[in-house]
């Protein structure tokens, strides 16, 4: 096995850089690829294209009749481009996308008359087998009928000959079984709910949408190191390793100049995303050897969901050209950074303005007020909802590792935010005079624009931290599908948003206040309510976690723990008022998510168990076999003197053997932990007991796998090495 490692790392050196032709100006191949307006006014009838329109816009249903002559379009248009198959593009409870491809060919019964054939039909819905994929009891698994029906809010796409279709993905009795449904439901919620308190300053305002912006942390390592790491393979991180002399301690890589294979894979890469309609603008190396970023121009939120999504699966196919392997995993590897994907969420009008952004007039500032507060009170009121949006086994290398926001939902608006709500805080409750509201006008809330000027510092500890003129939520991680917490975030927004409108239509209609004195009076209490989720200071301190405590504030370390929030009455209660998920939906999350946490530190156990015992073990005892014969050779050679002559390498025998046993011992424990585990009659218990009984286990085998390679001659170590892993180009 050792001539493995070699061998990689040989080809590994011998790489040379894949040359990468730009296309054209990114302005003009971006969307090629893409059904969007310009190919539709090509291949679309007037009257189909204002269909698409009115659906993407209104939310209007396309009738059936149309729908053949969209699909007629858009065939032609995919013919047009040497497409030869078509898919249902969906987003399952996997985590990741699906599709299941058909050709356009088709013949008559005895073979004749072949001919390219795409109808409304197949455009609109289709029927794929839905028994394998993850329902969390929506269905028997005898039933595996599912649907997928399209998305035409989100364009269709060309990926290599396939013409792609976002869709929904739902059951036979209609519950959601993908991201996208509850994510579209969350984004009517919130654009009902935002546009009526929109309205109290600008009647104009017909629609709010949500916009988001992730930025995309990633690994790349050469692929035949990967292959040579049957952990990474597996489960996307290194289950054993010791850590590099050198890592990031000198902060040598964070936008450094990036190299010139990994530069000509981000050029190719942005080809394809151009290509797809995918607005990438800005790349860097990020602090990690080895680790990199790839963030987009804002996205309405649909949209970018499906962009990062199909981004995710582009990025390793595209790898696959440059002999480079992409890790997406949280925290791959111990002792540098792990990766984040930060959701940068605002909202906007469809008279063209950033809610989540002040201007140079009160009653903008008062808008801004009004989404900036209600978001903090949604984020405060729903803390343990909004963490167990980002829960995973992944995820929880990387929150709370000093390294990235921690476990614990808090709120950075910067100081000088602070001291506007608490000048707000101060406004006496009830009626205000004329001073007052002048007052207010003038010394507040107009000069928010200028106090935005100098709040441009960060907290790079907060999980959800204002920045000027949306809110970056830090803490999901890369892997992750951004459905699940925009889907969360909108909703809470959008449910403390109509709470809000009711405070304020009930003080101007029972107690006679002017509209401006309901909202600054509501807001005000909001404020007082509100204080415990505020933190500028250090995430990363003990002193924040004892701090958090007193405040009421959750601190939930691993997923089961986390998770529990989602199946909480509250949790169900919100989502069932919005029309997001019934509790069906709702419970059959929870019971997925539980699922595969287990299921994760299972195959993680299990890997571990096999590369600590047929690798890890043999290589120990094939060098240990070299000391012994050494030592035996010393005997023959200095008999009198061989107790002080050999006393290290004995002592190194001992070690060894020492680590075996930990190895051997602590595995055989493991197993026992997991068949106990796996006995149990729950989810929710089974991913208890492996959170709890095993995965301490992979910490305490790998402490033992770690110190054997530093024991072990390098010549004879099967593993490829942190450094080799990092730090090879």
């Amino acid at each position: 096995m050792a001539t493995l490692r070699f061998h990689a790392l040989e080809q590994t050196l011998n790489r040379t850089t894949v040359e990468v032709k730009e296309l054209d100006r990114k302005s003009v191949i971006f969307g090629s690829n893409v059904f969007n307006d310009k190919a539709m006014r090509q291949f679309l009838t007037q009257e189909a294209f204002d269909a698409v329109k009115s659906a993407v816009q209104h939310g209007t249903k396309i009738d059936r009749k149309l729908a053949e002559y969209i699909a007629l379009g858009m065939k032609e248009w995919a013919l047009s481009k040497g497409v030869t198959h078509y898919t249902h593009w969906f987003q399952p409870l996997t985590g990741a996308t699906a599709e299941k491809h058909d050709a356009f060919f088709e013949t008559s019964m005895d073979g004749s008359d072949p001919v390219e054939k795409f109808g409304g039909n197949q455009l609109v819905q289709q029927e794929p087998d839905a028994s394998s994929f993850p329902n969390g009891g929506i269905r028997n698994t005898f039933e595996a009928r599912g649907y997928t029906a399209w998305d035409p809010t989100s364009p269709a796409f060309i990926f290599g000959t396939t013409l792609c279709i976002p869709t929904v993905f739902v059951s036979y009795t209609g519950e959601a079984l993908d991201n996208k449904t509850p994510l579209l439901r969350a984004l009517s919620a919130i654009d009902e709910a935002a546009t009526d308190v929109a309205k109290y300053f600008d009647k104009n305002v017909k629609k709010v949408t949500p916009t988001l912006g992730w930025e995309q942390e990633y690994f790349l390592i050469d692929r035949a190191l990967a292959a040579a790491r049957p952990d990474i393979i597996l489960t996307g991180r290194t289950l054993m390793g010791h850590t590099s002399a050198k890592g990031q301690q000198l902060e040598d890589h964070y936008f450094g100049s990036i190299p010139s294979r990994v530069l000509n894979y981000m050029r190719d890469l942005e080809n394809e995303c151009m290509l797809l309609g995918i607005p990438v603008k800005t790349r860097h190396n990020e602090v990690a050897p080895n680790q990199f970023e790839l963030a987009p121009i804002f996205e309405e939120t649909n949209l970018a969901v499906d962009h990062n999504s199909l981004l995710m699966d582009v990025m390793s196919k595209v790898a696959e050209r440059h002999h480079f392997h992409v890790l997406l995993h949280e925290k791959p590897f111990k002792g540098v950074n792990g990766s984040g994907k930060h959701n940068n969420w605002s909202l906007a009008t469809d008279t063209g303005i950033n809610l989540l952004s002040p201007s140079k007039t009160p009653m903008s500032n008062l808008q801004f007020l009004t989404f900036f507060i209600n978001t903090i009170k949604a984020v405060y009121r729903y803390e343990e909802l909004l963490r167990a949006s980002i829960a995973s086994a992944s995820n929880d290398h990387r929150l709370g590792a000093n390294e990235a926001p921690p476990a614990i939902i808090s709120v950075f608006i910067g100081q000088q935010l602070t001291k506007v709500l608490s000048d707000l805080e101060g406004v006496s409750k009830g009626k205000l005079s004329a001073e007052e509201k002048t007052d207010l006008k003038l010394n507040v809330v107009g000069k928010i624009p200028d106090v935005l000027l100098d709040n441009t510092d960060r907290n790079r500890t907060s999980p959800f931290a204002f920045t000027g003129n949306k809110f970056e939520f830090r803490a999901v991680g890369s892997s992750a599908n951004c459905a699940t917490s925009m889907t969360t975030l909108n909703s809470i927004v959008a449910k403390q948003l109509r709470d809000f409108k009711k405070e304020v239509d009930a003080l101007i209609a029972e107690k006679g206040f002017k509209k401006d004195e309901a909202i600054f009076n509501v807001l005000r209490e909001y404020i007082k309510e509100t204080k415990n989720i505020l933190f500028e200071g250090d995430g990363y301190s003990e002193a924040w976690e004892i701090e958090a405590k007193k405040r009421g504030l959750s601190n939930h370390k691993t997923t089961p723990k986390a998770l529990k929030a989602k199946a909480s009455k509250e949790a169900m209660a919100l989502f069932e008022e919005l029309g997001v998920m019934n509790h069906v939906e709702v419970e059959a999350r929870y019971e997925i998510e539980l699922e595969e946490y287990t299921k994760k530190i299972q195959i993680e156990s299990r890997v571990l168990g096999d590369l600590a015992r047929n690798h890890i073990v043999p290589t120990a005892i094939r060098y240990q076999n070299i000391l012994i014969e050494n030592v035996r050779g010393l005997k023959e050679i200095f008999e009198k003197e061989f107790v002080n002559i050999a006393k290290e390498q004995i002592s190194l025998i001992k070690d060894i053997s020492s680590h075996i046993e930990g190895i051997n011992s602590n595995i055989d424990a493991m197993l026992e932990e997991r068949k106990k585990a796996n006995a149990l009659s729950s989810a929710e218990l089974m991913a208890d007991a492996y959170c709890e009984n095993v995965k301490p286990f992979l910490e305490i085998i790998r402490e033992h796998c770690d110190a054997l390679e530093l024991l072990v001659d390098d010549e004879v170590w099967t593993m490829v090495k942190y450094r080799e892993l990092l730090f090879v180009r």
